[in-house]
């Protein structure tokens, strides 16, 4: 057989691997677990991290203060060094729209060893404390929640046991870039940690989505949470990672009610938000970041490359292979692109998307290996400290 046959061959093997092996992870069915209402509704603190957020305040912070949650709950709004008069909108869209308590603080400049938002999430769950609060809820300044949002989250980790419950926001997608780029980046995300996998007891996969976290107080304790994680670029991940660790319960899947309200409307946009974490998840290795280069040209460039090419030199059997790759692959992202009421032909494009995330990943490193490393919103992490323990 030539070259371009055994290279075909390789990546439909790690197709077929892929669909069946990998915790189904293309499949999208994975929402709230089955859940009833306790009887009796514990106490929540939301804990909100917010860094420059008055263009996105107006549409996610009023959902929040509209829960109907029938138990005792309140919001913290951390004001993490804004500089657009981020606190005094959070304090004028309470005043305007009521509903729950909101508090608006200041956590002060993050010290040496520190993240920016881990620290103003310590700085918020040091005040939630004072309330005694069972559960907490860590969600991003630019996630708008359904008003039973806080219900169904606690009746889920209620109900199932869980000291994590968490859902994937649905993110926009309305540019051009984003049609092309998000649902590809959930798609990813899930294969790195299928959600199946992450609700398993026994199993060591956990991670979490850091837009929507609800968090057992005890858990948070008991894991030493943000303290543990304190240098974590993907803090989402390392969070569930260390209270699975302490023997506690992770629940990960996509959401239903819970969407993300902030744009990405250009490629540099979605470039910065995947770049600045990439090398970070591969624990800046320069043996993984080849490897991660090379899975990802043999599992979605080799289907059609080998295709083109098997089909030019006349070579039928490099082509159908390479064409049965592309296809299967094809099919594993349809339901994702269904999930976010996308139009099916972006399914054929899925490699020149792997293509452009190959090239995020590699820029990534670039940009630690210049000391630049993470950088958010007017700071930036030189190097930071990789999540341990990246088995999947």
């Amino acid at each position: 057989m030539s070259a371009i046959v055994w290279i075909a061959a390789g990546s439909l093997a790690a197709w077929l691997w892929l669909l069946l092996c990998q915790g189904f992870f293309w499949r999208t069915d994975v929402r709230l677990p089955p859940r009833r209402e306790p009887a009796r509704w514990p106490s929540v603190c939301v804990v909100v991290p917010a860094r420059d957020e008055a263009e996105v305040l107006p549409a996610s912070l009023p959902s929040l203060l509209a829960q109907d949650y029938p138990g005792r709950a309140e919001v913290l709004l951390v004001d993490d060094g804004s500089a657009d008069g981020t606190g005094d909108l959070a304090r004028e869209l309470a005043r305007r729209a009521g509903g729950l308590p909101l508090t608006v603080t200041s956590a002060g400049e993050p010290p040496a060893g520190w993240t920016g938002k881990l620290w103003a999430v310590r700085h918020g769950m040091g005040l939630a404390r004072a309330r005694e609060p069972e559960y907490l809820l860590l969600t991003d300044a630019d996630i708008a929640h359904a008003p039973d949002s806080l219900r169904e989250l606690v009746a889920a980790a209620d109900t199932g046991g869980f000291d994590v419950v968490s859902q994937m926001a649905r993110l926009r997608v309305e540019s051009g870039w984003e049609r092309l780029v998000v649902p590809a980046f959930v798609y990813f995300f899930a294969q790195l940690y299928p959600f199946r996998r992450i609700g398993r007891v026994g199993t060591r996969t956990a991670a979490a989505a850091g837009g929507c976290v609800l968090l057992s107080a005890r858990a948070a304790e008991r894991a030493r949470i943000p303290d543990a994680i304190r240098q974590a670029v993907i803090d989402d991940v390392a969070l569930a990672r260390a209270v699975k660790g302490g023997g506690g319960r992770v629940w990960l899947g996509l959401a239903e009610r819970v969407d993300s309200v902030r744009p990405y409307p250009r490629l540099v946009d979605l470039w910065r938000m995947v770049s600045r974490s990439a090398y970070a998840q591969l624990r800046h290795s320069p043996l993984l970041l080849a490897g991660t280069v090379a899975g990802l040209a043999l599992v979605y460039l080799a289907p059609p490359v080998t295709l083109v090419a098997g089909a030019a030199a006349g070579d039928v059997t490099a082509a159908a292979v390479g064409g049965s790759a592309w296809l299967v692959m094809t099919a594993t992202y349809v339901p994702m692109l269904r999930y976010y009421r996308q139009p099916l032909w972006l399914a054929p494009l899925l490699p020149f998307t792997a293509f452009l995330y190959l090239l995020m990943t590699v820029d990534s490193a670039v940009q630690h290996h210049r000391g630049r490393g993470a950088a958010w919103k007017g700071r930036t992490y030189a190097r930071p400290d990789a999540v341990a323990g990246d088995e999947v």
